[in-house]
């Protein structure tokens, strides 16, 4: 136990550098929320809801994270800072990271049945803070989240997806990623990959300016005609 808790902690250290010691992160409200739900998850399984919700209840009041006891979450769980919110049907993959303020939320049962409302994130993915994942949706091993995000429709695997509707940036993640991306978004470079076709479409708005300043010169001072008029 003791072993896997300090595993557990260190996979969080190598994603997040402010820290100084795993003491440290013991005071993480994700730490504490993530530790709730496996007590609550428990309960749920063992159809004690009301345990369940009255653990899920103290959970979220203390850690400002909520997290219902019927979401499956994988090892290696980190939500950095909190303020996340987490649907019954969600399933989460292992050495999944969220950032502050996600929302993993489900779609209107209009039908009164349940189902699975809520989407699944793959092994490795990482949502930026503020995005919104909705719906029962996949979202692909290794695919990354940008900040504010809003995410209605599967995500493939090793996608960096952004916007609202998010699309994606098509930069394949080996392109970017070794080891971990903080915020789920490449930062060194920009985003998207078509800087070419900018340059091209550049070099042919300053062919065109050249071209209407020589026309206007032209109108301005027109030739003269050769010879007399008679």
């Amino acid at each position: 136990m003791f072993k896997g808790l300090t595993s557990y902690l260190d996979s969080i250290h190598a994603r997040d550098p402010a820290p100084r010691s795993r003491w440290e992160i013991m005071f993480y409200p994700g730490v504490w929320a993530l530790f709730y739900h496996r007590i609550a998850h428990r309960l749920f399984n063992a159809r004690l809801f009301f345990l369940a919700r009255m653990v899920n209840h103290w959970s979220r009041w203390l850690t400002a994270i909520d997290i219902h006891p019927g979401a499956t979450i994988g090892r290696n769980f980190f939500i950095d800072h909190g303020f996340t919110v987490i649907g019954e049907t969600a399933h989460i993959g292992d050495n999944v990271t969220i950032y502050q303020c996600v929302t993993l939320g489900g779609t209107n049962p209009t039908n009164g049945k349940g189902g699975k409302r809520h989407p699944t994130l793959m092994d490795n993915v990482i949502i930026g803070s503020g995005a919104q994942i909705i719906g029962p949706i996949t979202v692909g091993e290794r695919a990354r989240v940008g900040a504010n995000a809003v995410v209605t429709d599967d995500v493939p695997e090793g996608a960096t997806m952004i916007g609202m509707k998010a699309r994606s940036t098509l930069v394949p993640v080996e392109t970017w990623l070794r080891e971990f991306m903080p915020y789920g978004t490449p930062c060194d470079e920009p985003c998207e990959p078509d800087n070419r076709r900018v340059d091209e479409l550049q070099a042919q708005l300053e062919a065109m300016k050249a071209e209407l300043d020589a026309l206007k010169i032209q109108l301005a001072d027109p030739p003269r005609r050769s010879g007399t008029d008679s």
